[in-house]
C-alpha cells in the first residue's frame, strides 16, 4: 500500500548521495510508490493540539548535483496527513533535538515515527550503551581531571570524546604520559556542560571498527571500517575505508542481547559500533548510517528491509 512519508532531516542540498542512508531510504520509498515530503526540524509547529510542519513534496534521483526536486510548499498535519515520519536529522543531540522528540511523541497514536521519538530521547548513543557494560571497554564519564588521571594511569592509553558527539568529531587519543590530558579536559569543560567519555584505548581499532545494522532487532548486515593513515577514527566521512566482514561469536552475543530491547522500544533502525570483535562502544539510534556500504559489499537491500519492517509495524497497528 502506498504511504505518505514525511522525512525530518537536514537540508537535501548538503547530503552526499553516494553514501547517505536517508537518501537510500528515500530512493527505496519512491520505488515502492510512496509519496515523500521533506521538512527541517525547526519547521515543527504545535498549535491547538495539533503538530504541523511546513514541508515540500520531494522526488529524488541518484544524480549528483541534481538529486532532488521540491514541489510546492505545504503545511502538513503530521498526525493526519502522513502515515510515517522518518526522524533522520543528524545530531548534535541538543535541546532542539530533544524538543523535536517531545513534539513528535504527541502524534505517536496517529502516525508511526521511526525511530520512536521517546526511545531516541531516552537512549543517547554513549549513555544507553552503559546498560550493556559487560561488552564495553573500561569507561568513565567525568569532568574531573583527577579522575581522568587515575583512569589513564590504570589503563595506559585512553580516548577522550564528547558525550553527545557524532561522526567521529572531537575524538582524541591520550598517550600514556598524559601530556595533553589537562589541556584537552580544560577545553572540553569549557565547550561542553555535561561529563565527557573517557575510554581505555583499544589497539585493535587499527584493524577496524565494525558497524553492525539491526532492523527491528535483527542483524541485517555489517561492514568493517578501517581508519585512514595517521588516524584512530574509522568513520567513512573522515577518510575511513569499508570492507566486507562477518560477525564474531561475541558480536553475535552482543546483538542477541540488544535485539529484543531494540524491538520493544520501537528502535527500528539501529547501528552499533564494535571494536576488535568484542568491544561495544556505541548504539546509534538518532540517525544511523552505513547501509549503502553494507549493501554494496553484501548485495543486500537494507532500505527494503527497513520499509518491510515499517509496513509490518503499520499492519500491527491496524490489526491491534
Amino acid at each position: 500500500m502506498p504511504l505518505r512519508v514525511a522525512v525530518q532531516m537536514d537540508p537535501l542540498e548538503g547530503i552526499g548521495i553516494s553514501g547517505d542512508s536517508t537518501f537510500a531510504l528515500m530512493l527505496k520509498a519512491q520505488a515502492l510508490g510512496h509519496q515523500l515530503f521533506h521538512y527541517l526540524a525547526d519547521a515543527l509547529t504545535y498549535s491547538d493540539g495539533r503538530l504541523s510542519a511546513g514541508a515540500h513534496e520531494v522526488t529524488v534521483q541518484p544524480v549528483a548535483g541534481n538529486h532532488f526536486h521540491l514541489g510546492e510548499f505545504i503545511v502538513l498535519d503530521l498526525g493526519s496527513d502522513v502515515d510515517v515520519v522518518l526522524m533522520r536529522q543528524d545530531p548534535p543531540f541538543d535541546l532542539g533535538y530533544i524538543t523535536a522528540t517531545h513534539l513528535l511523541e504527541r502524534i505517536q497514536a496517529e502516525t508511526l515515527v521511526v525511530n520512536d521519538p521517546a526511545a531516541v530521547r531516552n537512549a543517547p548513543e554513549k549513555l544507553w550503551v552503559l546498560d550493556f557494560a559487560q561488552f564495553m571497554p573500561p569507561t568513565v564519564l567525568t569532568r574531573s581531571l583527577g579522575v581522568a588521571r587515575e583512569f589513564l594511569e590504570q589503563h595506559g592509553e585512553a580516548v577522550l570524546k564528547p558525550l553527545h558527539g557524532n561522526a567521529g568529531k572531537s575524538v582524541f587519543k591520550i598517550g600514556g604520559d598524559g601530556a595533553n590530558l589537562a589541556a584537552l579536559l580544560e577545553m572540553f569543560n569549557v565547550t561542553y556542560r555535561e561529563p565527557h567519555v573517557l575510554q581505555a584505548f583499544v589497539p585493535e581499532v587499527a584493524q577496524g571498527d565494525k558497524r553492525i545494522v539491526l532492523v527491528d532487532g535483527k542483524v541485517t548486515g555489517a561492514i568493517n571500517r578501517r581508519p585512514g593513515s595517521g588516524e584512530i577514527r574509522s568513520n567513512l566521512a573522515l577518510g575511513g575505508t569499508a570492507e566486507a566482514t562477518e560477525l564474531t561469536p561475541t558480536e553475535q552475543d552482543i546483538c542477541a542481547a540488544l535485539g529484543p530491547e531494540l524491538k520493544r522500544r520501537g528502535l527500528l533502525f539501529v547501528g552499533i559500533d564494535v571494536i576488535g570483535g568484542r568491544w561495544l562502544t556505541e548504539i546509534n539510534v538518532t540517525s544511523p548510517t552505513g547501509i549503502v556500504a553494507i549493501d554494496k559489499f553484501n548485495a543486500t537491500d537494507t532500505p527494503g528491509l527497513i520499509w518491510d519492517a515499517i509496513a509490518g509495524r503499520l499492519a500491527a497497528r491496524r490489526n491491534g
